[in-house]
């Protein structure tokens, strides 16, 4: 909203008020367009830093939802190249049938790599993809006088968990709580909340909805509440509580390729890529003690993400995956299982219009029918990719040609 509808102020005028104190650098929309304001935040930028933002400055959106919802002291846009892999056939609970895959990412020999994986997986019959487990978490932390506190606030919760459920729910149309798991430390008690938050990635909600819940077990115990968050959540950070227990979807691709494909498309052989991966991705994962068994399950995860707008911090949990590789009757088996994806297909960055277009590719933009199914099968896709790039490079490192195809795409 602007001071008067027809006098507007021009960027110029607004970067000399927040010079000269008049106003801050957060109320710029307040006092004129969008448009117009962040060209005075790139005037701002520019005198202090010395640097040229007409790039940053040519952008096909926003809109003043979409810049509420999603930044703040926007100036502009930074780009980052788009492109697709496949198509590939996928098999999977929520979706079925040929796939363009869009990746966005500067990383040069990413995509190609990826799309011989794919191509891979179409002339193996296509991937298999299944959702095994949804639900997002949030674990406040309370205090507690001691150990026979912890009890009783644990009896109370085990107890109560229909009560807790009205409550957290009651902040919520589409979220819904699945179950309270309990974790004492100490005078600590954590208090693993898990929600199915349909199509959405659900932080928000989840923390939202847990909220509620704290505020009944305070009124209703001895237990005081630390923080919403006590980290065993566990949110943008490698936890082995996710790896073992979940969050938001766990989702497993798999592929079953003959030996001719093989030995005339990956250039190797089932035995080899086998023992690459138990020696590379298993052992060699083990010894340094990573949460990620896999190769490069990370790239693909990451310009998925970045295509379809979903939280790129998130990457950290979605790297938590395992690759296996086994020979079966002669031909090559190989899975992807990612133990934490945290995916959704409203809210957020899928609004942005270039993201948006990307989930339309995938065919999942907006609420799925039933609840929950476009988000379980952005989790499938992307599972997908990630089996199609690990093939690659495990094949890749079996027929000696990685570095080879790095130097070709300038990377």
């Amino acid at each position: 909203m602007s001071d008067d509808a027809t006098d507007t102020p021009d960027a110029e005028t607004l970067a000399d008020r927040v010079r000269e104190g008049d106003l801050r650098f957060h109320e710029l929309e307040a006092h004129a367009d969008l448009d117009t304001a962040a060209e005075a935040r790139r005037l701002l930028v520019e005198a202090q830093s010395g640097a040229d933002l007409d790039a940053v400055g040519h952008y096909t959106f926003p809109d003043e939802d979409v810049v509420d919802s999603a930044i703040e002291n926007f100036v502009g846009t930074t780009q980052i190249p788009l492109g697709v892999v496949g198509p590939v056939s996928v098999d999977g609970g929520a979706v079925s049938g040929e796939q363009y895959l869009p990746l966005a990412t500067t990383e040069g020999a990413l995509l190609a790599s990826v799309n011989r994986g794919c191509s891979v997986l179409d002339r193996s019959g296509g991937a298999e993809a299944r959702v095994t487990k949804s639900g997002m978490t949030r674990a406040p932390v309370f205090r507690v006088g001691g150990v026979a506190e912890a009890e009783a606030l644990v009896g109370w919760v085990r107890d109560n968990e229909d009560a807790l459920a009205e409550a957290a729910e009651s902040t919520t149309s589409h979220g819904e709580l699945l179950d309270v798991t309990p974790y004492v430390v100490g005078d600590s008690v954590f208090l693993r909340f898990r929600y199915d938050t349909k199509d959405a990635m659900g932080m928000n909600m989840a923390t939202i909805a847990t909220s509620e819940a704290c505020d009944l077990i305070e009124a209703e115990t001895d237990a005081s509440l630390v923080a919403v968050s006590g980290n065993l959540c566990t949110d943008k950070k490698p936890a082995g509580i996710n790896a073992t227990e979940g969050r938001g979807r766990s989702v497993t691709a798999d592929v079953t390729i003959p030996r001719e494909v093989v030995e005339e498309r990956l250039h190797t052989t089932p035995e080899a890529i086998a023992e690459i991966n138990t020696r590379k991705n298993l052992v060699g994962s083990a010894k340094a003690a990573s949460l990620g068994f896999n190769a490069h399950v990370a790239n693909v995860v990451a310009a998925m993400f970045l295509a379809c707008g979903q939280d790129a911090a998130q990457v950290v949990e979605g790297a938590n995956a395992i690759t296996t590789a086994s020979v079966r009757d002669g031909d090559l088996y190989c899975s992807v299982s990612l133990a934490s994806l945290e995916v959704g297909t409203v809210g957020g960055g899928t609004k942005l219009p270039t993201q948006s277009e990307a989930l339309d590719v995938l065919g999942v933009r907006g609420g799925g029918d039933p609840a929950g199914s476009n988000a379980d099968a952005l989790a499938e896709l992307i599972a997908v990719g990630a089996l199609a790039g690990e093939l690659n490079l495990l094949a890749a490192l079996g027929s000696r040609h990685l570095s080879s195809a790095h130097a070709e795409h300038g990377r």
